[in-house]
């Protein structure tokens, strides 16, 4: 309102996520410190305007028209899925995605070099990611012949990592099973299932759904004694094992200096969609532990991080 009285023009920034807003607090506080050492200080000269998914990808669409309806300047978004979502409900407004997806793959835009529309932003390539889950999860654990991977089925990551992950299972002649969860409510089920099969290790797909409920995830793998590997950082700050992939943090970061560019002027489909230069291999001393788990040499000196949590 001071801004406004002083005839300063403030941006709007919708913020389009497919998780939680208490999952998503880490990745809007990388994007606002970033944007505060750009010179945009919420309140004075940028404000957000945010909706959250809460891990149910139905939602995206009438979100997306929402923020959309809102008239904001440029719309943040989370994932894939919510990029596609904001695309078809806006042709003119910058879009600025951070995914873990394809955007090629996923037909958000033709070509990274040159997005050539009204979307950009930054990607961790993440599925191509799972291939080196899946064989950080084997070499933890010594002798596992068969990993279970968790996925959502429907999603638009899901077909991929499925063809993917046994195409690498057979490779390095483990028998991967895989077991849905489609909401929270089948969790449950899900892991009763993986410990009466006897299931040694366990890949949770990177999806909204999954990242929303972490800490359930995490609870429910701890207690089948079930070591797993995930693709997003979030479920090692719940007390999970491993965890493999792009910083978000990070990314957020970078999507901050997109923001500004396209505040500034620049047309997002100029601007080349870009890729994490650093991955991340975190593990969990305390849960390691707690599941009698011993990790290899090879392993420990890979790892970027080691936390107790």
């Amino acid at each position: 309102m001071a801004a406004q009285a002083q005839g300063q023009q403030i941006a709007r920034i919708g913020r389009l996520s497919p998780i939680s807003a208490d999952a998503d607090v880490a990745n809007l506080a990388a994007f606002r410190e970033r944007m505060r050492a750009l010179g945009w200080v919420e309140g004075r000269n940028f404000t957000l305007v945010t909706r959250f998914g809460d891990g149910r990808a139905a939602r995206l669409p009438e979100i997306a028209a929402e923020l959309v309806q809102q008239r904001v300047d440029l719309i943040l978004v989370g994932s894939s899925p919510g990029a596609l979502a904001a695309k078809r409900a806006t042709s003119t407004i910058p879009i600025v995605v951070v995914t873990t997806g394809d955007p090629v793959a996923d037909g958000i835009v033709t070509s990274l070099a040159r997005p050539g529309t009204n979307v950009t932003g930054v990607t961790a390539l993440g599925q191509a990611l799972n291939t080196k889950r899946l064989e950080l999860i084997k070499e933890a654990v010594p002798g596992a012949k068969r990993v279970a991977v968790l996925l959502s089925p429907g999603e638009l990551y899901t077909a991929p990592l499925v063809r993917e992950t046994q195409r690498v299972a057979r490779a390095l002649a483990v028998e991967v099973r895989l077991f849905e969860a489609s909401d929270p409510e089948s969790l449950e089920a899900a892991f009763a299932e993986m410990r009466s099969e006897r299931m040694a290790a366990l890949m949770v797909q990177t999806s909204a759904l999954y990242i929303t409920h972490r800490k359930r995830i995490v609870e429910l793998a701890a207690k089948t004694g079930i070591p797993a590997v995930y693709g997003e950082r979030q479920f090692i700050d719940a007390g999970g094992l491993m965890f493999y992939g792009a910083s978000l943090r990070d990314m957020y970061s970078d999507a901050a200096v997109y923001a500004d560019k396209i505040l500034k002027g620049a047309k997002p489909g100029d601007l080349p969609i870009e890729q994490p230069t650093k991955l991340e291999l975190i593990i969990n001393s305390k849960a390691a532990k707690a599941l009698g788990i011993n990790f290899p040499a090879s392993v420990l000196a890979r790892a970027d991080v080691i936390v107790d949590k």
